[in-house]
C-alpha cells in the first residue's frame, strides 16, 4: 500500500503524501544511502530488553531476577513486579545475566494551568540593563511583571548552549547541547564574585549597553563583552572556584565543560579536534583535562551560574520551557553522543507548497535502535535538563518523535525519506520525566502530523496546538488541553500581515512571493475579529493596535487551557523572529523588540494585557 506506512528493517518508510495530496515515492538511491548511513552492517541486538509497564501493573516474569531500581535499591530474586514501583528507569537482571530496561510511566500528564502568558524569544527581548541582547535577568523581569499583570505562565525560546568560538549561533534552534545554556544568557553582573571585578564589569556592561542602541543584536561583541568580564571575575575572586566545589557531582556538566575547554583551544566545534580528542572517552581528553583542569572549571561554572539564574526566574512565574527537534552536528551533543548519530544524514523536510525546494535543518539523527539499546539515556537527560525549572515543556516539531524526514549525505533536500523512531516510547518518557518533575507537555504539531501521532498525544493527556492562522473553527471550539496562540515565531506577526510588511520581507530574501496565501491570511483574521482589515497604505499604528486587541480579546475567551500572547504582536513588530528557508544574510532571531521590555508607557502592550487578561477571567 501507498500510504507511508509500509517500512523497511531500517524503518525507511515507501513515501509521503505532501500537502497537496501527492505521493512522493522513496527513491532506490535514497533507500541504499540511508541503509549505509544507518549501519546496514552493524544492526546488531544489544543482548537487552525494553519494556514499559504502568503503576499498578504486577506481572509475573518468565524467570526469577533481580530489580535494581533507579534509586540503588536492589529487589532480589522477584518473581513478579511489585504494584508500588516508582516512575523511572530501572534495571531487572535474569537469565545468565540477561538486562531489560525497566521503564515505568505514568498513565497520563498533568493539564497545564489555565491562563495566559507571554510568549518571548529572550535573545530578542531587551531591557535597559541588557548587554545587547536579552537574558536571564530579562527573563525574570518579564516573569515578575507578567505575575503582577495576571499572567499564570511564561513561555520562553530554547536557551541552548553555542559553540564558544565566533561567530556565535544565531538560531536557538540549532544549538550546540540542549542540555546546557548559552553564556550570552548570563547577567554578568549577577554571578558570583562580580563585585570583586568591579571596574572591569562596569566597563564591559557601559559597552553591552550601548549595544543596546543598535536593532540587531550582535552577538559576537555581546560575547567578547561577556567573556572578558566573567574571565576578569574568574581571576580576581575565589568565590566562583567555591561555587564550582561545593556544587553536586556532575559529570555530563564536567564534560561538556571539557567541550567548552577543548573548542576555545582549537577555534572550533568536535570537527576541529585532534583525533585524539575525537570523543569524550579518546586518551587525548584525559590529558587534555589534567592539564586545562582550571579551565574546564571556568567553563562548570559559568554553567551552573545559568541554572542558578534560571532557577531564580522560575520562582517568578511558572515556565514553559522549549526543547528543541535537535542540536549543531559540530556542537557538544553530538560530541557525545557521536556513537548513536548517523554519520552525516541530517534532519529536514520535504518540498511542500511553502517551500518547494525543500528544508535542510542541518541536525544530525540519532539512529533509532542504537538509541535504544542504549536505554534512551541521551533523551532522558535531555528531557531531565530542560524541566529542571519548568512548568511545562513544548516539544519541538513532536512528530519527529515519530518518524524524522532524513536526508543522506550529498543529498538534496527532494531526496530524503521518512524513517521511523520509536515514538511511542520516546513520548513515554517524556510523559514519565515530565510528571517526575511536576509539569505538562506540549507537543508541536502543527503541518502534516499523522493521525496515530495525534492519537498517542491525545491518549497521554500531551497539549496540542491551536494557531490562529491555520483554524477555520472558533476559538471557543478549541479544546482545553491545548495552547492557544495568533502566530509562532516562524510565522507572520499580525503587524506583518496587515500592512503587507511580510510579504516584503519574503520577497527581499528571495522566496517567491504568494499573494493567495497572504490573502488567506487577512481572511482569517478579518473572521477571527469579526470586521474587515484595512488597506496596507492606511494601517497606522491606531489602527493596527486596534486589530491586534480585537484579535487578542477573541483569542483570550479560546477553549484552551493556556492562551499564548506574543511580544512582537503586542508591540506592533511587522516582521517575523524568523523567515524559514532563508540565507544567513537574513537577520532571523537577531531584531529587538523596538522598545525595551522594562520601558512602561507602552499603549499597545497595555491594552493586549489588559484585554486578555480580561478573558480569561470572564
Amino acid at each position: 500500500m501507498q500510504d507511508g506506512r509500509d517500512e523497511d528493517d531500517w524503518g525507511i518508510t515507501d513515501g509521503w503524501w505532501d500537502t497537496s495530496g501527492a505521493w512522493h515515492a522513496t527513491p532506490d538511491a535514497t533507500r541504499a544511502a540511508l541503509h549505509r548511513a544507518l549501519g546496514e552492517r552493524d544492526r546488531e541486538e544489544s543482548g537487552s530488553s525494553t519494556w514499559f509497564v504502568r503503576p499498578g501493573e504486577t506481572h509475573r516474569l518468565w524467570s526469577p531476577g533481580d530489580l535494581r531500581l533507579e534509586d540503588g535499591t536492589m529487589l532480589a530474586g522477584i518473581e513478579q513486579l511489585p504494584p508500588d514501583l516508582p516512575l523511572g528507569a530501572h534495571e531487572l537482571w535474569s537469565d545468565g545475566p540477561h538486562l531489560t530496561r525497566l521503564f515505568v510511566i505514568p498513565h497520563t500528564t498533568r493539564a497545564l494551568r489555565r491562563g495566559w502568558g507571554w510568549a518571548v524569544q529572550v535573545a530578542t527581548s531587551r531591557s535597559t540593563g541588557s548587554w545587547g541582547v536579552g537574558d536571564l535577568a530579562d527573563l525574570r523581569l518579564l516573569a515578575e511583571s507578567s505575575r503582577g499583570a495576571g499572567a499564570s505562565m511564561l513561555a520562553h525560546s530554547p536557551l541552548g548552549d553555542t559553540v564558544p568560538v565566533l561567530p556565535q549561533q544565531p538560531s536557538p534552534y540549532f544549538a550546540s547541547s540542549r542540555r546546557f545554556h548559552s553564556p550570552l544568557y548570563l547577567r554578568v553582573e549577577d554571578v558570583v564574585g562580580a563585585a570583586h571585578a568591579g571596574e572591569t564589569v562596569a566597563v564591559a556592561a557601559a559597552a553591552g549597553r550601548e549595544l543596546n542602541r543598535g536593532a540587531r543584536i550582535d552577538r559576537d561583541r555581546v560575547w567578547d563583552l561577556k567573556l572578558g568580564a566573567l574571565e576578569a571575575i574568574w581571576s580576581a575572586s575565589s568565590a566562583p572556584r567555591s561555587f564550582v566545589a561545593a556544587a553536586p557531582d556532575d559529570p555530563l556538566l564536567v564534560e561538556h565543560a571539557t567541550f567548552s575547554a577543548l573548542a576555545e583551544t582549537h577555534g572550533g566545534g568536535r570537527g576541529s579536534f585532534p583525533d585524539d580528542c575525537a570523543r569524550p572517552g579518546s586518551p587525548g581528553v584525559a590529558v587534555f583535562a589534567a592539564r586545562h583542569g582550571e579551565r574546564i572549571d571556568f567553563w562548570t561554572w559559568v554553567q551552573l551560574e545559568l541554572d542558578r539564574q534560571l532557577a531564580a526566574a522560575a520562582t517568578a512565574i511558572p515556565l514553559v520551557a522549549d526543547l528543541p527537534v535537535g542540536f549543531d552536528p559540530d556542537g557538544a551533543d553530538a560530541w557525545s553522543d557521536h556513537h548513536l548519530l548517523a554519520p552525516d544524514c541530517r534532519i529536514g523536510a520535504p518540498p511542500d507548497a511553502f517551500n518547494q525546494l525543500g528544508q535542510d535543518w542541518g541536525l544530525p539523527p540519532y539512529v533509532p535502535w542504537r538509541l535504544r539499546d542504549a536505554g534512551y539515556v541521551p533523551w532522558l537527560e535531555t528531557l531531565r535538563r530542560n524541566l529542571r525549572h519548568a512548568d511545562a515543556l513544548r516539544i519541538d516539531h513532536v512528530m519527529g518523535l515519530f518518524r524524522l524526514y532524513c536526508i543522506p549525505p550529498e543529498c538534496s533536500p527532494a531526496q530524503g525519506a521518512y524513517v521511523r523512531q520509536f515514538g511511542t516510547e520516546l513520548l513515554d518518557l517524556a510523559c514519565m520525566e515530565a510528571e517526575r518533575a511536576g509539569a505538562a507537555l506540549i507537543g508541536e504539531d502543527l503541518g502534516t502530523v499523522e493521525p496515530e501521532v495525534r492519537a498517542a498525544l491525545g491518549e497521554r493527556g500531551v497539549s496540542g496546538y491551536r494557531v490562529a492562522w491555520f483554524e477555520e473553527h472558533p476559538p471557543e471550539s478549541w479544546p482545553e488541553r491545548s495552547v492557544a496562540m495568533l502566530t509562532t515565531h516562524d510565522l507572520p506577526t499580525v503587524a506583518g500581515v496587515v500592512t503587507g510588511a511580510d510579504e516584503t520581507d519574503r520577497i527581499a530574501a528571495g522566496l517567491a512571493p504568494d499573494p493567495d496565501d497572504l490573502e488567506l491570511l487577512r481572511a482569517r483574521m478579518a473572521q477571527l475579529i469579526g470586521h474587515p482589515l484595512p488597506a496596507p497604505a492606511a494601517a497606522d499604528a491606531d489602527t493596527l493596535t486596534r486589530v491586534v486587541v480585537d484579535a487578542y480579546d477573541r483569542l483570550g475567551h479560546a477553549g484552551s487551557d493556556l492562551v499564548l500572547a506574543s511580544l512582537e504582536d503586542a508591540m506592533l513588530v511587522e516582521h517575523r523572529p524568523n523567515l524559514p528557508g532563508t540565507t544567513t544574510e537574513h537577520p532571523n532571531w537577531s531584531v529587538a523588540l523596538p522598545r525595551p521590555v522594562d520601558a512602561a508607557g507602552n499603549a499597545s502592550v497595555e491594552q493586549v494585557t489588559r484585554t486578555v487578561n480580561g478573558a480569561r477571567r470572564d
